[in-house]
């Protein structure tokens, strides 16, 4: 009797690990409401007091992408080869990046290069692919006021006709 109370007792905290709200992660539609986009403001706004050190991509969802225009004639950069991506970007015009639940707009400073406020995003294409084709894509971000930049390895998807990663 003993061990069936110590079992349950162990087993119940594992009974909310089903709970995991991240993008990506199935849920039952007919339960859960349908996302809303992250709000697209510019860099001062989104990143206000915010430090320095905790400042990370993170995925946008299908929700934000649409609220950006969609990805059709656009590149994205995603941190793994099935992720939802970080970036979106048209090759030589502005981006869009998710940092602290928003979605900044990034107006090109150069070839691969966006900044608005003191964040710059840059890209670098990597000489290796992935294992489903994609082209290996380094992304530094340089968060305002940081004392170092912030590198991440990933892939990049370029959706519609002749258009290639720059």
């Amino acid at each position: 009797m003993r061990a069936v109370t110590l079992l349950a007792a162990l087993a119940l905290p594992l009974a909310a690990c089903n709970q995991n709200t991240a993008v990506g992660n199935d849920r039952e539609a007919q339960l859960e409401p349908a996302p809303t986009p992250a709000p697209i403001v510019g860099a001062d706004a989104a990143l206000q007091n915010v430090a320095t050190e905790i400042i990370k991509p993170e995925t946008m969802t299908d929700a934000d992408i649409a609220a950006l225009g969609g990805v059709e004639g656009r590149c994205v950069v995603r941190l793994t080869e099935v992720a939802f991506p970080s970036l979106v970007y048209e090759p030589g015009g502005s981006g869009a990046i998710k940092l602290n639940g928003k979605l900044i707009s990034l107006p090109s400073t150069g070839t691969s290069e966006f900044a608005d406020g003191g964040l710059s995003v840059a890209l670098r294409p990597l000489d290796d692919a992935g294992n489903a084709g994609l082209q290996g894509m380094e992304m530094i971000v340089v968060p305002p006021g940081a004392q170092d930049e912030l590198g991440y390895r990933g892939y990049v998807q370029c959706f519609g006709t002749d258009i290639e990663a720059s």
